[in-house]
């Protein structure tokens, strides 16, 4: 890695309904990293992210995304900032009344002066590199299998070119095929284009096949972060319940 950082959150404390949700969590993810975010139901994860993209404020800390403070910027700087990353909500949040082709444009004419026609093109680029066939351009949401929205919806997140992507549960949902696909297109986009990225998940398959940094949330902050093998070996209570829980015994048994 290059040393430059591109996330950085420090001392970030989340309360919500009077729970404590992060007590001085801290992270940082540099350029070019592909980083998993993993933890406990309730433990932040969804909410972290929100925090990192400026949609939900903390009750204390600093988060930093590609060298722009995300709570201390002003709101041009901040919509600035949002062109540079791309975010892949939990159910994709497409645009139920927009065709998958206007899901995926929607972005480049909101934020550049590029011509409709032109905007067009760029979106069904978009859809190839998120490997979905040009017939699936015109097919509405609804019209869409479970795999084909979460790849819809990271041609969207991939719109505007972002140096970043945030990617929530991305395989949440989808069958082990589909996941594993859905994980080999992570990786690409990681490895092969640049991009950085960080993405919560739960499925153990997905920290395997990314080959990814893990970071592990527990009791608000990360209490273990390194490659799979060493956090599997982290003492922590909650890490060693989550591998425990999804790692077969010797007799192959789940």
């Amino acid at each position: 890695m290059s040393g430059d950082p591109v996330i950085e959150a420090e001392g970030i404390v989340t309360r919500l309904g009077g729970r404590m949700v992060h007590d001085g969590l801290s992270l940082r993810v540099e350029r070019g990293e592909l980083v998993a975010l993993i933890g406990g139901s309730g433990s932040g994860k969804s909410v972290l992210l929100r925090e990192l993209i400026g949609l939900q404020r903390p009750s204390a800390g600093r988060v930093r995304v590609l060298g722009t403070q995300v709570w201390d910027c002003a709101p041009d700087e901040l919509t600035r900032l949002r062109r540079r990353f791309g975010m892949l909500f939990q159910d994709g949040a497409l645009f139920s009344t927009l065709d998958v082709l206007g899901n995926v444009a929607a972005p480049i004419l909101e934020h550049t002066d590029t011509p409709r026609e032109l905007a067009t093109a760029l979106a069904l680029l978009r859809l190839s590199l998120a490997g979905l066939a040009p017939d699936v351009a015109h097919r509405m949401p609804s019209e869409l299998s479970g795999g084909m929205r979460k790849r819809a919806a990271l041609a969207r997140a991939l719109a505007l070119e972002p140096e970043v992507l945030f990617l929530d549960e991305p395989t949440a949902g989808l069958d082990p095929v589909a996941a594993r696909a859905f994980d080999r297109l992570v990786r690409f986009l990681n490895q092969d284009l640049g991009i950085t990225v960080l993405l919560v998940t739960h499925d153990l398959d997905t920290l395997r096949t990314i080959g990814a940094r893990v970071l592990a949330l527990a009791g608000g902050r990360v209490v273990a972060d390194g490659t799979l093998d060493e956090v599997m070996a982290a003492d922590d209570p909650w890490v060693r319940s989550y591998f425990s829980a999804r790692t077969p015994d010797a007799s192959g048994a789940p």
